[in-house]
């Protein structure tokens, strides 16, 4: 062997063995372990425990967790007794320090609701001719006048409707490339969301002149709206329901919306009734009522048998149950579907 070849061979053992040093070197140190293969519900303790991968002692740690910071000297558990918290999916964050060292570790976490959903069924007390041209998106009141939104390409629409008659009193319609999806209505405006296109607009409610347009951020696409004193409330189709700011429409945070067994997606159109999410979930019969304050579906009222009254295939995506409209200061509940002949006055009963 030349003397070229064993200086290749050298170097080489010398970079493999650098390499390895180096990735040992780098190795986390320290790991989290959850209990309960870290699915928990509210009522239970979450509980996390550092452990150190080379028996080295650990002075103390820093955990933050849903906005809080505990630190907790060694090796000490650290426990959260589960009451009013977030449902969903979350992290536990933890920086560790040993021996003037700190190595940061996560632990990702579900948080479930403690109750099965009560189910509802339902009465009808009313029903109401609808347009079978119209793709429902959303549906709301202000006061005894009926809005609604409507979806599909070159078909998207505003409407201001008849409630008794179904006709539509006025109209805008959206530009081609748009595909209209939920909306709300605060004072003089109406907010109205596009699917896929991560825009939504705002409009004179008189005219139906559009004022102004307003981006998505984080959420993925625009679903449903509904909005309470605080926030207007906004659905992507994913597992979180997004609180936007009332004047801005800027996403400050979100819920992930849960029962007692699974996170829950798919909510569509939504309305805001007596503190309460009511959600369409996309081709169920049933409508959701969650608790906007950490996301547990606290209800769920089975419209099922509402499809026989409109003739439609349970089967067919085009026809499923979407639309919600409460009038407060009669406490009435009207509910509707896409392409639906009907719109359905309903008494909810436990």
């Amino acid at each position: 062997m030349n003397t070229f070849n064993i200086l290749k061979i050298s170097l080489l053992t010398l970079f493999i063995t650098s390499c390895g040093s180096d990735k040992k070197a780098n190795a986390p140190k320290f790991s989290l372990e959850a209990t309960q293969k870290g699915t928990f519900k509210l009522g239970q303790t979450l509980t996390i425990t550092p452990k150190s991968k080379i028996n080295a002692a650990i002075d103390s740690v820093k955990y933050k967790f849903q906005n809080k910071t505990t630190s907790l000297k060694g090796n000490t558990p650290f426990q959260v007794k589960l009451s009013n918290h977030l449902l969903g999916n979350h992290i536990v964050n933890a920086t560790i320090f040993s021996n003037g060292n700190e190595e940061k570790q996560t632990q990702k976490v579900i948080i479930l609701n403690d109750k099965a959903p009560k189910i509802y069924n339902y009465k009808i007390i009313n029903t109401y001719p609808h347009n079978t041209e119209h793709y429902i998106q959303g549906l709301e009141f202000k006061g005894d006048d009926l809005y609604e939104s409507t979806g599909h390409y070159k078909h998207s629409k505003l409407l201001q409707k008849d409630l008794k008659t179904g006709k539509t009193i006025k109209e805008h319609s959206l530009k081609d490339n748009y595909f209209g999806e939920g909306l709300t209505i605060i004072g003089n405006k109406i907010h109205q969301l596009t699917w896929r296109e991560d825009i939504g607009f705002t409009y004179d409610i008189d005219t139906f002149k559009e004022l102004s347009s307003f981006a998505y951020n984080k959420s993925k696409q625009g679903w449903g709206l509904c909005h309470s004193d605080q926030y207007i409330y906004k659905s992507d189709g994913t597992t979180k329901i997004w609180k936007l700011n009332k004047e801005t429409l800027a996403e400050e945070g979100f819920i992930e919306v849960a029962t007692n067994t699974a996170i829950k997606s798919r909510f569509n159109e939504l309305e805001w009734i007596n503190g309460k999410i009511y959600a369409n979930t996309y081709q169920k019969p049933s409508i959701a009522i969650i608790n906007p304050n950490n996301g547990a579906i606290e209800g769920i009222i089975n419209l099922k048998g509402l499809l026989k009254e409109v003739d439609v295939d349970p089967n067919d995506s085009d026809y499923v149950l979407n639309g919600i409209a409460y009038k407060q200061k009669t406490d009435q509940l009207y509910v509707t579907g896409k392409f639906w002949k009907s719109l359905f006055e309903i008494e909810v009963i436990e």
